[in-house]
């Protein structure tokens, strides 16, 4: 028997939401990407301050705790 840290995609579909928000602390808007299957949000910067890899941010995220300012299709 098998586990997983997320559970199994029914028939190969995955939900995604897209909004943008502003970080406050950083004062940097982000563009957004809700897997709602997982509860994962994938933040990338509108305007990056540099060309790392590292200003992508994967987080556990619970949509509906959360104030956002435009979402987008």
């Amino acid at each position: 028997m098998a586990m997983s840290l997320f559970p199994a995609v029914k028939d190969n579909q995955i939900s995604i939401q897209k909004f943008i928000d502003w970080d406050k602390f950083e004062n940097i808007f982000y563009n957004n990407f809700y897997l709602e299957n997982y509860k994962i949000v994938i933040k990338m910067p509108l305007l990056p301050k540099n060309k790392r890899e590292d200003d992508i941010k994967i987080k556990k995220f619970n949509l509906e705790k959360y104030t956002f300012l435009i979402s987008y299709d």
